[in-house]
C-alpha cells in the first residue's frame, strides 16, 4: 500500500483516479505528496518520499534542487487550469478597460432608502467611462498552453494580437491562431501594444521583468494583466508608472500589501484556477501522474527529470535517478552484467543536471546488486518495481 499525503485541500473527484486498493491518503510515512500552493521550502523530505505532484503549473513553492538531490521527482499539471485562466484573462481585459469595479463600489454607497437612486445613477455614470477592446492591440508574453488560449480568444474578440515567446514549443505553435502575429522582442510589445498580458513562469530570468526599464519604453496608457506570478512585476515600479501615466491600469491576480488599495490597480485574490472544473482537472492530472510514476516509473510533466512513457510489462523494472555525469550508464550496465542480469529494455535520458535510467530485466536484482548501484558516485536513488 502506497501512502499519499495532501498538503492542501484537493478535489475528491480528482483523487478518484487513485486505486484505493493500492493508495491510501495518510498524514505520515508518505510515498507521494499532492499539493497546490502550500510552501514546502522548510518541509522535511523523508527518504521514503518518491514524488511530489503540484496540482497547478507553478512550482516555486517546492524546493526543486533539494528534491532533485534526494532523487524525488516533482510534477506539475501544465494546461489543466488553462481554460479557467483564459476566462479570467478575458474578464481582466474588460476590467482594465471599463471602470466596472469602481462603478460597482460607487453603487454600493448610494442611499438605499432614496427614491432618486435611478437619477443618481444616470448623473454619476459618466465618471466611469471606459473604452472597448475591439480594434485594440494585445501583446501576449509567453505562448504556452494558457498564452495561446488567451491570444486566440483575443483574436475572436476583435483584437489585433502579437505574441512573443523565445521558448515556444511546436505543439503550442500548432494551436496558435493564424491571425496572431509574431513579435521579435519584448520591447516590440512594450512599444506598440495597448494591452499586455503575461503568461510565463517565475524564475531568475523572468523575475521583475516588468520594471522601471521596461516601463520607460512602454506606449503611454498601457493596460497590463498579470495572472501568472506576482514576482514578474515590480510593484513599486508599476505604481510609479501609473502615477506617470505610462500604465493606465494594472490587473493582478497576486496582490500584496503594497498594491491592494492603489488607484488604477485591480487586485484579484488569486482566482486564476479557482473554478470547480479547474481544481478537479489539476487534481486528476496530478494524481494520475504521481500514481503512474510510483507504480510503473512512468514520468509525465516532471520539472526536474525527463519524460519516460513506456509502460511496465511483465519484466522487473529497475529505476535509477542520478546526476548527469559521464560514464554513468556504463557503470550501471557493468554492475548488472556482473550480477548476471539480462537487460530487455533500457531507457536513459537527461534533463539539465539530472538523468533518469530505466532498465527492464528478466531477473530481480539481489541486495548486493542494489548496494553496488547505490554506491556509484552520482547515483541518488535506486528503486525496483517487480
Amino acid at each position: 500500500m502506497y501512502h499519499i499525503k495532501l498538503l492542501n485541500r484537493i478535489s475528491e473527484a480528482g483523487l478518484s483516479v487513485l486505486d484505493k486498493s493500492k493508495f491510501r491518503i495518510t498524514e505520515d510515512n508518505e510515498d507521494g505528496i499532492i499539493l497546490r500552493s502550500a510552501d514546502m521550502h522548510s518541509y522535511e523530505l523523508s527518504d521514503r518520499l518518491l514524488g511530489i505532484a503540484r496540482a497547478g503549473a507553478g512550482v516555486n513553492n517546492i524546493p526543486i534542487d533539494k528534491c532533485s538531490e534526494k532523487g524525488i521527482v516533482v510534477f506539475n499539471t501544465p494546461g489543466a487550469n488553462a481554460n479557467a485562466v483564459r476566462e479570467l484573462a478575458i474578464c481582466g481585459l474588460m476590467l482594465a478597460s471599463r471602470k466596472i469595479v469602481d462603478g460597482i463600489n460607487w453603487c454600493r454607497e448610494l442611499p438605499k432608502d432614496s427614491p432618486d437612486v435611478a437619477k443618481m445613477v444616470e448623473k454619476g455614470k459618466n465618471a466611469f467611462t471606459g473604452c472597448e477592446i475591439m480594434g485594440k492591440t494585445l501583446g501576449v508574453i509567453g505562448l504556452g498552453k494558457i498564452g495561446v488560449m488567451v491570444a486566440n480568444a483575443a483574436v475572436d474578440l476583435g483584437m489585433e494580437v502579437f505574441g512573443y515567446d523565445p521558448y515556444m514549443s511546436v505543439d503550442a505553435a500548432w494551436g496558435l491562431a493564424r491571425r496572431v502575429k509574431k513579435a521579435e522582442s519584448y520591447e516590440e510589445l512594450y512599444q506598440h501594444c495597448d494591452y499586455l498580458t503575461i503568461h510565463v513562469p517565475l524564475n531568475k530570468e523572468t523575475e521583475n521583468m516588468l520594471d522601471k526599464k521596461a516601463f520607460s519604453i512602454m506606449k503611454k496608457g498601457m493596460r497590463i494583466l498579470n495572472l501568472s506570478r506576482g514576482g514578474l512585476v515590480n510593484n513599486e515600479d508599476i505604481k510609479n508608472a501609473i502615477k506617470e501615466g505610462i500604465v493606465a491600469c494594472y490587473v493582478t491576480d497576486f496582490p500584496d500589501a503594497s498594491v491592494i488599495d492603489e488607484e488604477n490597480i485591480i487586485a484579484i485574490p488569486h482566482l486564476g484556477a479557482s473554478t470547480e472544473e479547474s481544481e478537479e482537472n489539476c487534481a486528476y492530472m496530478a494524481s494520475k501522474q504521481l500514481a503512474e510514476f510510483i507504480e510503473e516509473g512512468i514520468i509525465h510533466n516532471s520539472v526536474n527529470l525527463p519524460d519516460m512513457t513506456t509502460e511496465k510489462n511483465s519484466f522487473t523494472r529497475i529505476i535509477i535517478i542520478n546526476r548527469n555525469t559521464p560514464n554513468m550508464l556504463g557503470q550501471i550496465t557493468s554492475i548488472l552484467a556482473a550480477n548476471h542480469i539480462n537487460i530487455e529494455h533500457l531507457f536513459n535520458r537527461a534533463k539539465n543536471d539530472y538523468a533518469y535510467t530505466v532498465l527492464d530485466t528478466t531477473t530481480v536484482p539481489g541486495e548486493e546488486c542494489i548496494r553496488s548501484l547505490n554506491a556509484i558516485d552520482g547515483v541518488l536513488r535506486v528503486r525496483v518495481i517487480e
